[in-house]
């Protein structure tokens, strides 16, 4: 279980933008940067090298959810 009060404090690495909590794939997802960033027994797991390239149409899909 991810505590979604870390959203209010964690940023992507590498953009310093604010992210979004995807509850179904347990990622923090930056559409800045467009990278998914794991979550792994509720711990975010902030690398780069870690993270997945999110496809357009998950970015679009994301920005229609905020």
């Amino acid at each position: 279980m991810f505590d979604t009060k870390l959203l209010e404090i964690l940023v992507c690495p590498v953009t310093k933008a604010k992210l979004q909590y995807d509850n179904e794939k347990e990622e923090l997802v930056c559409l800045a940067s467009g990278l998914a960033y794991p979550v792994r027994d509720g711990i975010p797991v902030m690398l780069e090298e870690e993270a997945r390239q999110i496809s357009q149409e998950e970015k679009e899909a994301y920005k229609r959810k905020s």
